[in-house]
């Protein structure tokens, strides 16, 4: 990329204008003309309510200690917001199946502090609405005081605790699969709680874990994420404007590079949420055989299944999936309803424990949720280098874009140097003008004057005495 050529061209311009502006001053000039300092390749922060994220990247919640404190510090500490998934949380616990609601709390008030302890970046916990214990963890997740609270797998508008967000400083953002889910979710608050959401979440059918999407619409090209995504923004639009406040959109589902991250920016959202690419980092609380299940699936393993909990699921079709598609139920024991539609007995087989299993890497007894995109991850590396990788990413694809333009830059550029000219050229005719206009004037100023003395002497010399 020839960056030489773009910086020189930038030099330029900063000059011409600095020549414009100083001399010859023009309103705004810098507020009209955002090039001073040079061109800004980098990604823009993400703001959500009285919160800034130094990164536009909010780190998916993956539940059953996929995500917990180690994982979402290590992505705080980068800038981005780190998150803790809760549902099911109490599974790390040793005593879950004598009380998994207490052992969800108790889990999830210690990562909140642990990962607190680690970082000072922002926080946030990821909360299942179709939970049974989703007012719990939402109290402690609120009396904690993390910095957002993102619900999804529901509809998050019946005696959500507003107020008491709002008294302890916490953001709120719903996870939304269309324009209409949205609409109902803010409808509801401003009804209810007078307020609405801080941001919103759009998940696409990409994402990994369970979706919002059914079989038929999962491969439609009409759900696809960049497909929904103007609907969702014109949506939140309307409420920007009711409460005079911005409303970040986030994309999800399927977002695997920086240039991805650019991409679905300019079609109009404010950050992204990935859960894949996380998954394979040294920090992430899984095992290192369930990172390794990532690194090496193919894409041909990567599919559909059929969830207890009622909904599709994208996960990697191993050994565990395809012998419950056969008949070949492994036995379990349910510790808890932790969901209220959960189908366990009718599938043989709870998901929540099966997910466990995978998590701690015993994939004969479980399996592993992945995103449309696991194939293309090659390696399990440090947080710090995979965002390092995603910035670079987004850089060079805004750099490639800039360069594509340099030729049309090139000649507004000749073209400002030639008017610019042509204005020092007018600017000095018209001061030689002005000069030369009062000498003139001082010249005729002169003759009407000696004119007017000698008709007034012809006059006295016809009038008699």
């Amino acid at each position: 990329m020839n960056i030489p050529r773009l910086n020189s061209i930038l030099s330029t311009l900063n000059r011409l204008t600095d020549d414009i502006s100083i001399p010859y001053p023009m309103k705004n000039m810098w507020e009209r003309c955002r090039i001073r300092g040079g061109f800004h390749f980098g990604w823009p922060a993400l703001t959500i309510g009285s919160k800034t994220a130094r990164i536009p990247i909010i780190q998916g919640g993956m539940g059953l200690g996929i995500s917990l404190s180690r994982l979402a510090s290590a992505v705080a500490d980068t800038g981005g917001i780190g998150v803790i998934a809760a549902n099911c949380i109490g599974l790390i616990e040793h005593d879950y199946f004598k009380d998994g609601r207490a052992a969800n709390i108790r889990a999830l008030r210690r990562e909140i502090r642990t990962a607190r302890a680690q970082t000072t970046g922002l926080i946030g916990v990821n909360i299942m609405v179709a939970m049974n214990d989703f007012y719990q963890l939402l109290d402690v997740s609120i009396e904690e005081r993390v910095d957002l609270i993102i619900m999804g797998a529901g509809l998050p508008v019946k005696n959500i605790p507003v107020k008491k967000m709002r008294d302890a400083g916490v953001l709120a953002a719903p996870i939304v699969s269309s324009a209409r889910a949205a609409r109902i979710i803010f409808k509801m608050w401003e009804k209810n709680y007078h307020d609405v959401p801080d941001a919103v979440i759009l998940e696409g059918p990409l994402a990994g874990g369970h979706l919002g999407f059914s079989k038929n619409e999962v491969n439609d090209p009409a759900f696809r994420l960049e497909e929904l995504l103007p609907d969702v923004v014109t949506e939140v639009a309307a409420f920007e404007a009711s409460f005079n406040r911005k409303i970040p959109v986030i994309a999800a589902g399927g977002i695997f590079t920086g240039e991805d991250i650019h991409s679905i920016m300019l079609k109009g959202a404010s950050g992204v949420q990935m859960g894949t690419r996380f998954v394979a980092t040294d920090e992430c609380d899984a095992d290192d055989r369930f990172k390794q299940a990532y690194v090496d699936c193919t894409t041909d393993q990567i599919g559909l299944i059929d969830s207890p909990v009622g909904m599709p699921g994208r996960a990697i079709r191993n050994e565990f999936i395809l012998a419950t598609e056969k008949g070949r139920f492994p036995s379990f024991r349910c510790a808890w309803q932790c969901l209220a539609n959960c189908k366990a007995e009718k599938a043989h087989y709870c998901i929540s424990i099966a997910l466990n299993n995978a998590r701690r890497g015993d994939l004969d007894h479980g399996f592993v949720f992945v995103g449309a995109n696991a194939d293309r991850v090659k390696e399990i590396v440090p947080v710090a280098t995979l965002i390092h990788r995603l910035a670079e990413e987004y850089s060079d694809i805004v750099k490639e874009m800039a360069i594509k333009r340099l030729d049309k830059l090139e000649r507004l550029v000749a073209g400002i140097q030639a008017l610019q000219i042509q204005y020092n050229t007018l600017c000095t005719r018209f001061r030689e003008t002005g000069q030369q206009y009062e000498k003139r004037m001082k010249e005729i100023q002169a003759r009407i004057i000696e004119n007017l003395e000698e008709s007034w002497a012809l006059v006295n010399s016809v009038m008699p005495a």
